[in-house]
């Protein structure tokens, strides 16, 4: 582990985030800084932590996962179970947002046909809309 350390505003400024946001992450048990006084000190671990969600948060995992992720750093041990778990998580993902896809494509193709139903509604008289509706 490195003896780097990193104030809430260095982190904010160096990932081009808010204070606030750090702040929020913490307060759900994702970040455990030291404590001098009133101020927070972020190790390298933090830091690797509050990576871990900002690309988590871009690819849709939610802060639990994030967190399981964020519980299985272990650089020790080259991070293998953490990297397993995140591809794991990746792929359950993607299927995910493959069968959001498709459940998008059937929504147009249902709105195109509704859509061409009223172009045709809007194109009889009003006794052929009686029959066709």
């Amino acid at each position: 582990m490195s003896s780097l350390t990193y104030s809430i505003s260095d982190l904010a400024r160096e990932l081009d985030i808010t204070t606030r946001a750090i702040r929020f992450y913490e307060e759900q048990g994702l970040l455990i800084p030291e404590r001098r006084g009133l101020e927070r000190i972020y190790s390298a671990r933090d830091k690797v932590s509050l990576k871990l969600i900002l690309r988590g948060k871009r690819i849709g995992f939610s802060l639990a996962e994030c967190k399981e992720l964020i519980e299985l750093y272990d650089p020790a041990s080259g991070n293998h179970k953490q990297l397993q778990t995140f591809m794991q998580k990746i792929a359950e993902r993607r299927a995910q947002l493959e069968q959001q896809l498709l459940d998008i494509q059937q929504m147009q193709i249902e709105l195109d046909t509704a859509e061409e139903r009223c172009h045709v509604a809007l194109s009889q008289t009003p006794k052929e809309q009686e029959v066709s509706v």
